[in-house]
């Protein structure tokens, strides 16, 4: 059998085939679940699944950072500033600059970490 997957990615996604990135995280009642999908030395694409009413509290990060809503409701806040993106909507978050994720009901976003 063939391993088409991408060295890069540490094996978490094939390479050269289209894929439904909300299909590939599922939820779970009352948690928030991600699965990292590739991996390099510039950063990171990481999926989430939050069930209704979770979130991640406001915090900052080194990098900028890109949230990109695939299925659902939730609010993103940058810089104490929220914003309600839909699916296929996507919220820039500057490194250093406080943020915060809530889900104002099962959501499903694609979080890409840019390092320098």
């Amino acid at each position: 059998m063939q391993d088409n997957r991408h060295e890069g990615s540490a094996g978490k996604m094939p390479s050269g085939q289209a894929v439904e990135l909300k299909g590939l995280v599922e939820f779970q009642p009352g948690a928030i679940v991600s699965r990292e999908i590739a991996r390099t030395k510039g950063g990171t694409a990481t999926l989430f699944a939050f069930d209704a009413g979770q979130g991640l509290s406001e915090h900052t990060a080194p990098f900028d950072a890109i949230v990109t809503v695939l299925e659902g409701e939730a609010e993103v806040s940058v810089g104490g500033k929220p914003t309600r993106p839909s699916a296929g909507q996507a919220v820039l978050m500057p490194a250093n600059v406080p943020h915060a994720v809530r889900a104002i009901e099962r959501f499903k976003m694609l979080l890409l970490m840019l390092r320098d």
